[in-house]
């Protein structure tokens, strides 16, 4: 993985705002609408390779593929592992429960928000709505976990080479989901939820696998249990409680990177992509060891957010591994105010004064679009924050190697 020798570099943490043709398919793909399947791989195809020449053009130094084929970073993945059937929807109880007991007017106009957000106005309003409302289907685990998305996965892989090809990046990554799925009941085929755990993370090693064999980062992206603060079965655990699955989980996420070198592999601690108060949030300094025995080289964080933006000053206390890397957010994917590149560059010295410059890379907060529907700034306004990154970057770097 490469450093910040001369200059720090810029990075982001994944997801970008899909294309428009892109969008109205997999809105009608999610109505269970009839959509032309080589016209949509083709417009896949095309978008990664805009998405890519767009980073190029603004500077990012290690790109991703933007996501651009996945309608949906965490449920992408269902469709790629054997022995889940899915099961029709249930009402559920809130996922932030703790905010909404805390917040709870708040948290009720947030979601009726949700179900009408910003959308391109060139899309069906109304079907817009409808889509947004579909629920999302549950899991059941009827037969063992295995990989099946080898296919898919492939055709993320080529497309993603051929977008970067003639371009001039330091590296390339690509997100991939973490081996933890709260959302299934494997009672019935899995003795013990260690087990289940464990079985996700065989089936994930592939998908881990393949990514760096095709000599690009893998990203695992998706926060612990420490960062919802609900656990299944367990809406209001502990703090013990939390820490305890969250050690379990980084268990399963090392043997699912067994065999892949650290310096091949990115960890994103995810606080949620939403914009809510998050005083729920768990802060930093109770949960950096568990993240910091990840067996990864780069460590992503949030570092913009204002709930986060003085956990620069954890790292006065805590000693950064030799050898690792920190990717902190200096640009937030939650506002569509844009950052002053003098107030990037003021975040990235901060890190840079407790850490040393070439053991920072500047990143983002969260993906700008982690589902087709959670678009979380205006298209333009996400390029601009990521010129922003650019600049503040370059701003730090005169000061930081003057």
């Amino acid at each position: 993985m490469q450093r910040s020798i001369d200059r720090i570099l810029t990075t982001h943490v994944g997801s970008l705002i899909r294309p428009l043709n892109i969008l109205e398919a997999m809105m009608h793909k999610t109505l269970g609408e009839p959509v032309d399947e080589a016209q949509f791989q083709k417009a896949i195809t095309q978008g990664v390779a805009d998405v890519v020449a767009k980073q190029a053009e603004i500077g990012i130094d290690i790109p991703s593929d933007g996501e651009i084929s996945k309608p949906s970073f965490h449920n992408y993945v269902v469709e790629r592992l054997g022995g889940l059937a899915k099961q029709p929807p249930e009402e559920k109880g809130p996922y932030y429960a703790r905010l909404s007991d805390e917040f709870p007017g708040f948290m009720q106009q947030y979601n009726a928000m949700y179900k009408t957000m910003w959308m391109a106005p060139e899309l069906d309003a109304d079907k817009v709505r409808e889509a947004i409302s579909v629920p999302l289907p549950r899991c059941k685990v009827v037969a063992p976990i295995t990989y099946v998305g080898q296919e898919a996965l492939q055709t993320d892989l080529d497309n993603y080479k051929a977008a970067l090809a003639g371009n001039d990046f330091v590296e390339a990554f690509m997100p991939s989901a973490t081996p933890a799925r709260d959302d299934a009941d494997a009672g019935e085929v899995y003795e013990s939820e260690s087990a289940y755990l464990y079985a996700l993370a065989d089936a994930m090693h592939e998908e881990y696998k393949a990514i760096v064999d095709a000599g690009f980062i893998v990203q695992l992206d998706l926060g612990l249990p420490a960062r919802n603060q609900v656990l299944p079965g367990n809406p209001n655990p502990t703090p013990e409680d939390l820490r305890r699955a969250s050690e379990r989980q980084v268990e399963a996420y090392n043997h699912a990177l067994r065999d892949i070198p650290e310096d091949r592999v990115r960890y994103h601690m995810c606080w949620g992509s939403m914009n809510t108060p998050h005083t729920t949030d768990v802060p930093l300094r109770e949960v950096v060891d568990i993240i910091l025995k990840i067996k990864a080289q780069a460590y992503v964080i949030e570092g913009a957010n204002p709930r986060h933006e003085h956990e620069w000053m954890v790292w006065k206390d805590v000693k950064l591994p030799e050898g690792k890397i920190l990717v902190p957010g200096v640009i937030s994917h939650q506002t569509n105010v844009v950052e002053h590149p003098e107030l990037v560059a003021w975040r990235i010295k901060n890190y840079a004064s407790v850490l040393g410059r070439e053991n920072i890379i500047a990143g983002t907060d969260c993906g700008f679009s982690q589902g087709w529907n959670m678009a979380r700034v205006h298209p333009e306004v996400q390029w601009a924050k990521l010129s922003a990154l650019v600049e503040g970057a370059a701003l730090a770097s005169k000061d930081l190697w003057s």
